[in-house]
C-alpha cells in the first residue's frame, strides 16, 4: 500500500486485498507544498533472492521531481496497481522510471528537456531506481540540474556516465523506449498508430530472442547489399561491351599515327643536332676573345708595379705630417691648460675681494639686528604685562561662575541619584578612576547634554530612550570592557555603556538643508537643540540620526499630510506629537503613525521632580479640604516659571563662562609664546666690538693670500707666451710637408688615370668572354636537354664523331646517329623544312587517340577482372541471406503463432474475435515484414486491421491491452508499464481486461507489471500476489520515514471497534 508524506490520508477498502511482499511501509508519498527537511538517505542495495526476476524494480525514490518533494515507492514482484486521483502524481512515477533508466525526456510526450521534470521553484531534482540482480541489486541515481539542463549519473553511489548506465540497463533487457514494454499515458494513442513494420520491430526487441532482431537487421542489410551488387554487375557488363566496340573503330587511326611519328622522329634528330653545331661556332669565338683578355691583363699588371714607389713616398710623408700635427695638438693642449690656470687664479682673486666685501656687510647687518632686538625685547615685556593683567581679571570672573554652574550640575546629579542610584554610583567611581582609561570616557548622556532651551527638552527625551540617556559613552572597546568588568562584575551595579563610532558623525551634514523644510513649519533639527561632547554627539547622530530629524510647530501639524507626502521624512516632531513614516514592502504605500510627546524629566535641571510631586500631592489634599488656597497654587506656578527662566539665564551664562575659559586658555598660550620669544631674544646677545675686531683680522689674512696669487698669475702668463712661439714653428714645418705630398699625389693621379683606362678595356674583354662562355654553357645545356643527358653524363663512344674541348672542362659530342645528318646550319634547316612538310600531310590525327585506345584496352582488362569479383561476392551474399533467413524467419513465425494463439484466446473469452499474422508483400523484401493485428468486436462484421481510424478509442485500448497481455507470458523483459490504458473502455470490457491482467500478471515466473489507473470498478477480482499502491494528496502528508503501516492499522481497528458502541 502507498502511504502519504505529511498529508492526511484516507484508508482505502482495497488495502486488505493484498499481502505486503516485503515491507509494510511500501508507499507513494506526495509532498506538494511541503517545507520539511530532506528525509534520510535511501538504504543500500538489497541482496535478495525472492520472487523478483532479474531486472525488476525493487525501489523508486524521487526528490524535487514533478509533484513530489520527497517520495519513495517499493513495488511488488508481480502486478502493481498504482491508483490515485488525477493530478496526484501517478504518471510522475512512470516518468521517474523512464528518466531513471536513461530514457529520453521526449519519449514521455511531456517535455523535451530533462530540467522541466524538476519541481517548480527547485534548482535540482533526483530520481533513484533500485533494480533486482541475483549478484547484488543495482542502484541507478540520476541528479538533474535545472540551470544547466544536465544530468549527473551514479551507480551504487559511484559517479558514472550515461553511456555506462545505458549499457547496464540494456544488459538487463530493459527497453524504456519500446511501446510493447513501456507505454506511458501520453503514448497510449500512439501504439495503435504503429505501422506493421514498427510493431514487428518492437515485438522482436520485447519478447524475441536477443539474436532475432539482430538477424532481421542483418537480413535487411544483406538484401540491400545484394540489390546494390546486382545493379553494379549489370552496369559493368553493359559498359564493357560498349568499350570493346569503340576500340575496334579507332584501330586504323592508330596505325596512321605511328607513320607520322617516324617523320617526327627524324625532325627531332635534326633539331637535336642543330644546338651542337651552333655551340661549336660560339666556342671558337670564345677562344679568340680569351687571348685578347690575357694580353690586357699583363699590361695592367705592369702599370700597377710602376705606382708602388710613389705610393710608398706618399705614405712616408703622411706619417711625418701626422707626427707634426700630434706635436701641434700637444702644444695647443699645454697652452689651453696654462690659460685655464691663469683664469682660475683670477677667479680666486675676485672671490677674495668679494669675501672681504661680504664680511663688511655682515658686520653692518649684525649692528642693525642688535638695535632691533633691544627694541623688540622692550615691546614684548610691555605685552606680557598687559596679558597678565587681563588673565587675572578673567580668572576672578570664571571662578565666580563655576561655583554657580556646579550648583546646577548638582541638581542633575541629584535627579540621577534619586532615579538611577547604580548609575550615580558608577559616575562617582569614574571620577575617581579616570587614570585607568586610555581614551576619553563621557559620563551618562543626561549629565553631558546641555539644552539651549528647556522647552525643547521633551523632544530629546522622547527621541532618546532612557536606557541610553543614562549610558556612559566610550571611545575605545578596551576601555568599556575595563569599566564594565569593574562596575558590573565587581560592584554589581546595573549600568549601560555604549561606544561612539570610530569616525565622528557629530558634524555630519543633514541630507536636506533646513531652509528647504522651513516652509512646512520646521525650525531646527534635533542636533541643534542642545550641546554635548563630541563622542556623545557622534553616537547620537550615528544611532538615532538626530541630524536628520526635524522639529516643527503647530503649523507643521496642520499640514502634516502634505509634509509626509512631499518630504518623505522618516521621523517628524511637531509641537506636541511625534510622527513615524514607513513605506510598505509589498504595496509601496506610505504608512504613518503618531504618538503624543511625554513631559521632559531629566534635562530640565531647574525642576526638582521629587519636590514637584510632593507639592502636587499637597495641592490635591488642600483642594479636598479647602478651596481657598488656590491663590497659593498660582504663586507656586509663577515660581516655577521664574525658575525655568532663571535656568535659561544660567545656561546662557554657562556658555559665556565656557567662552571666557577658552579665551583664558588662549591668553595663557600667548603669554607662554611671548615669554619663549623673549627668552630666545635675550639669549641671542651680540658683542659688536668683538665682531669688528674679528672682521679686521679676516680681511688682513685675505689680502696676504691675494698677493701670493698675483705672483703665481704672472709666472703662468710667461709660460703661455713661450708655448705659443713653439706652436707657430711646428705649423710652418707641417706646411712644407703638405706641399711635397700634394706634388706626389698629382703624379700618382696621372698614372692612375692611364691604369683605369687599361683596366676598363680588360673588364670589357672579360665581360665579353664571360658572355660567350655563358652562351656556350646555355647551348651545351640545350644540346644535352635535347639528347636527354644529365650535367655530369657523357655520350657513349658509338654515338660520337669528334671530341671537342668545352670551356667548362666537360667532354661531350653529338651522338653517333648524327653522322648521316648535315654538319652545317643551312643544310640542317633545309632538311628540317622538308620533313615538316611531309609530317603535315598526316592531318586529323592526335596523340589522344592512341592514348584513349591504350587506356580503353587497360580498362577493358580491369573491368573484366572486377566483374568476375563482383559476381563471386554476389553469390556469397545470396548464400548468407539464405542461411540468416532460415535462422530468423522460422523462429519468428513460431513466435507470431504463439502470440496469435494467446491473443485469439483473450478475444474469444470476451465474445469477440482477433488474430495476428506475419504480413509481407514480397518475401525477399525483409524491411517490409510486419505484424498485422486484425480484430472484430461484433459478430455481424468481418475482421479488420487495427488502425487509428477504423476502431473506436475504447476498442483500440482493449486491443492494445490484450496484445500486451499476449506478450506478458512470452516476455523476456523484467517489467512492463501501462499508464491509464483503461480510460476509454466501457465497464464490461474494462472488467474483462482487468481480470485478464490479474490472472496473467500474477502467475509464477512472470515479469513485473505496473498498471496505472485513476479509478477502478467495484467488486473486481484481486490476487494475493498483487501490490496496490495508493497515491494520496493533501496538506498534511507525513514524511516517508515517519509513516508506519502497522500503527495505522492498529488505529484503524480501534476506530472500527469503538464506532458500534457509540
Amino acid at each position: 500500500m502507498a502511504t502519504p508524506s505529511r498529508k492526511r490520508s484516507t484508508p482505502s477498502p482495497l488495502a486488505p486485498k493484498r499481502a505486503s511482499p516485503r515491507d509494510p511501509s511500501s508507499e507513494v508519498p506526495n509532498m506538494k507544498r511541503s517545507l520539511a527537511p530532506p528525509a534520510a538517505p535511501p538504504p543500500l542495495p538489497l541482496q535478495s533472492s525472492g520472487p523478483f526476476v532479474e531486472g525488476s524494480i525493487v525501489r523508486i525514490a524521487m526528490e524535487n521531481f514533478l509533484t513530489y518533494d520527497i517520495c519513495e515507492v517499493s513495488p511488488g514482484p508481480h502486478l502493481n496497481m498504482i491508483i490515485g486521483a488525477n493530478g496526484t502524481g501517478k504518471s510522475s512515477i512512470v516518468c521517474a522510471i523512464c528518466l531513471g533508466l536513461a530514457g529520453k525526456p521526449a519519449f514521455m510526450g511531456r517535455a523535451d528537456k530533462v530540467g522541466f521534470f524538476v519541481k517548480r521553484g527547485c534548482s535540482k531534482g533526483m530520481v533513484e531506481i533500485e533494480l533486482f540482480r541475483t549478484s547484488g541489486n543495482l542502484v541507478i541515481t540520476r541528479e538533474i540540474d535545472v540551470a544547466k539542463n544536465q544530468s549527473f549519473w551514479f551507480i551504487n553511489k559511484k559517479s558514472t556516465t550515461q553511456k555506462v548506465v545505458e549499457e547496464q540497463v540494456a544488459a538487463l533487457n530493459i527497453q524504456v523506449g519500446n511501446l510493447c514494454q513501456f507505454l506511458p499515458q501520453d503514448k497510449v494513442g500512439e501504439f495503435a498508430k504503429l505501422s506493421k513494420i514498427e510493431l514487428l520491430e518492437a515485438t522482436e526487441k520485447s519478447i524475441g530472442p536477443p539474436e532475432m532482431h539482430k538477424y532481421h537487421c542483418e537480413l535487411k542489410n544483406f538484401r540491400e547489399k545484394e540489390k546494390q551488387l546486382e545493379t553494379s554487375c549489370k552496369e559493368k557488363t553493359e559498359y564493357l561491351e560498349k568499350m570493346i566496340q569503340r576500340n575496334e573503330r579507332y584501330k586504323q587511326d592508330v596505325e596512321r599515327f605511328y607513320e607520322r611519328k617516324r617523320h617526327l622522329d627524324l625532325i627531332e634528330m635534326l633539331e637535336a643536332k642543330r644546338p651542337w653545331v651552333e655551340y661549336e661556332n660560339v666556342r671558337q669565338e670564345y677562344e679568340e676573345v680569351k687571348l685578347a683578355r690575357d694580353r690586357a691583363k699583363d699590361e695592367v699588371r705592369k702599370l700597377k708595379e710602376g705606382q708602388i714607389p710613389i705610393t710608398q713616398r706618399i705614405e712616408e710623408i703622411e706619417r711625418q705630417r701626422h707626427n707634426l700635427e700630434a706635436r701641434i695638438k700637444e702644444k695647443a693642449t699645454d697652452i689651453k691648460e696654462t690659460s685655464q690656470k691663469c683664469k682660475q687664479k683670477q677667479d680666486v682673486i675676485e672671490r677674495k675681494d668679494k669675501h672681504i666685501e661680504e664680511l663688511q656687510q655682515a658686520l653692518t647687518v649684525k649692528q642693525n639686528e642688535e638695535h632691533d632686538r633691544q627694541r623688540r625685547i622692550s615691546n614684548t615685556c610691555k605685552m606680557i604685562e598687559d596679558l597678565q593683567n587681563e588673565l587675572k581679571t578673567t580668572e576672578n570672573c570664571v571662578d565666580d561662575h563655576i561655583v554657580r554652574f556646579d550648583n546646577l550640575m548638582n541638581q542633575k546629579e541629584d535627579k540621577l541619584r534619586q532615579r538611577y542610584r547604580d548609575t550615580y554610583d558608577a559616575v562617582l567611581w569614574l571620577r575617581n578612576n579616570r587614570d585607568k582609561f586610555k581614551q576619553r570616557v563621557c559620563e551618562p548622556i543626561m549629565l553631558t547634554i546641555n539644552m539651549k532651551d528647556n522647552k525643547n527638552a521633551k523632544y530629546i527625551e522622547n527621541h532618546i530612550p532612557s536606557n541610553d540617556l543614562r549610558a556612559f559613552v566610550f571611545e575605545s572597546q578596551e576601555d568599556m570592557e575595563v569599566f564594565l568588568k569593574e562596575v558590573r562584575d565587581h560592584k554589581k551595579l546595573r549600568v549601560n555603556a555604549v561606544i561612539a563610532p570610530k569616525s565622528s558623525y557629530a558634524d555630519k551634514a543633514p541630507s536636506r538643508p533646513l531652509n528647504e523644510l522651513k516652509q512646512y513649519g520646521f525650525f531646527s533639527y534635533l542636533r541643534e537643540l542642545f550641546d554635548a561632547p563630541d563622542p556623545v554627539m557622534s553616537y547620537l547622530c550615528f544611532q538615532y540620526h538626530i541630524h536628520e530629524v526635524p522639529v516643527g510647530t503647530e503649523r507643521t501639524r496642520e499640514r502634516i499630510e502634505r509634509v509626509i507626502q512631499e518630504t518623505r521624512l522618516k521621523q517628524i516632531y511637531t509641537a506636541e506629537e511625534k510622527f513615524v513614516v514607513k513605506t510598505s514592502f509589498y504595496s509601496n504605500q506610505v504608512i504613518s503613525s503618531n504618538t503624543s510627546l511625554k513631559v521632559a524629566q531629566f534635562l530640565t535641571v531647574t525642576v526638582d521632580l521629587e519636590q514637584r510631586r510632593h507639592l502636587e500631592e499637597q495641592l490635591k489634599e488642600i483642594n479636598r479640604k479647602l478651596q481657598a488656597v488656590e491663590s497659593g497654587l498660582i504663586a507656586l506656578r509663577e515660581t516655577n516659571k521664574h525658575l525655568e527662566h532663571k535656568d535659561n539665564e544660567l545656561r546662557q551664562k554657562k556658555k559665556e563662562l565656557l567662552e571666557r575659559k577658552t579665551k583664558k586658555r588662549q591668553l595663557e598660550q600667548k603669554i607662554n609664546s611671548k615669554l619663549g620669544s623673549l627668552k630666545l631674544m635675550e639669549q641671542d646677545t651680540c658683542n659688536l666690538e668683538e665682531e669688528e675686531r674679528k672682521t679686521g683680522t679676516k680681511i688682513k689674512e685675505i689680502n696676504v693670500q691675494k698677493a701670493k696669487l698675483v705672483t703665481e698669475l704672472t709666472n703662468l702668463i710667461k709660460i703661455c707666451t713661450s708655448l705659443h712661439i713653439q706652436k707657430v714653428d711646428l705649423i710652418l714645418q707641417n706646411t712644407t710637408v703638405i706641399s711635397e705630398k700634394n706634388k706626389l699625389e698629382s703624379d700618382y693621379m696621372a698614372a692612375a688615370s692611364q691604369l683605369r683606362l687599361t683596366e676598363q678595356h680588360f673588364i670589357e674583354l672579360d665581360e665579353s668572354r664571360q658572355r660567350l662562355l655563358q652562351k656556350c654553357r646555355e647551348l651545351m645545356k640545350r644540346a644535352r636537354q635535347v639528347c636527354n643527358l644529365g650535367a655530369e653524363q657523357t655520350i657513349s663512344q658509338e654515338y660520337q664523331t669528334q671530341v671537342p674541348t668545352i670551356p667548362n672542362g666537360h667532354n661531350s659530342s653529338p651522338p653517333m646517329a648524327f653522322q648521316d645528318l648535315p654538319n652545317t646550319l643551312d643544310e640542317i634547316d633545309a632538311l628540317l623544312t622538308e620533313e615538316r612538310s611531309r609530317a603535315s600531310c598526316f592531318t586529323g590525327l592526335s596523340p589522344t587517340v592512341v592514348e584513349e585506345y591504350t587506356k580503353r584496352e587497360e580498362e577493358i582488362e580491369q573491368l573484366t577482372e572486377e566483374l568476375k569479383i563482383k559476381k563471386v561476392e554476389l553469390d556469397k551474399y545470396r548464400e548468407n541471406i539464405s542461411q540468416v533467413k532460415e535462422r530468423w524467419l522460422n523462429p519468428l513465425k513460431e513466435l507470431v503463432e504463439k502470440i496469435n494463439e494467446k491473443f485469439s484466446n483473450f478475444f474469444s473469452s470476451m465474445q469477440c474475435a482477433g488474430e495476428i499474422d506475419l504480413h509481407t508483400e514480397n518475401e525477399e523484401d525483409y524491411d517490409k515484414y510486419g505484424i498485422r493485428i486484425r480484430v472484430k468486436f461484433r459478430s455481424s462484421t468481418q475482421l479488420h486491421e487495427l488502425t487509428p481510424h477504423h476502431q473506436s478509442g475504447g476498442e483500440r485500448s482493449v486491443s492494445t491491452m490484450l496484445y500486451l497481455m499476449a506478450l506478458q507470458e512470452l516476455n523476456r523483459c523484467p517489467f512492463r508499464v501501462v499508464d491509464e490504458i483503461n480510460q476509454g473502455m466501457d465497464p464490461i470490457n474494462e472488467r474483462r481486461v482487468f481480470e485478464m491482467v490479474v490472472n496473467t500478471a500474477c502467475k509464477e515466473n512472470t515479469s513485473q507489471y505496473f498498471f496505472i489507473t485513476p479509478k477502478l470498478l467495484q467488486n473486481l477480482p484481486y490476487n494475493e500476489k498483487m501490490t496496490v499502491l495508493f497515491v494520496y494528496n493533501g496538506p498534511h502528508m507525513l514524511e516517508p520515514n515517519r509513516w508506519n503501516l502497522k500503527a495505522f492499522q492498529r488505529r484503524r481497528r480501534r476506530i472500527t471497534f469503538t464506532q458500534p458502541s457509540q
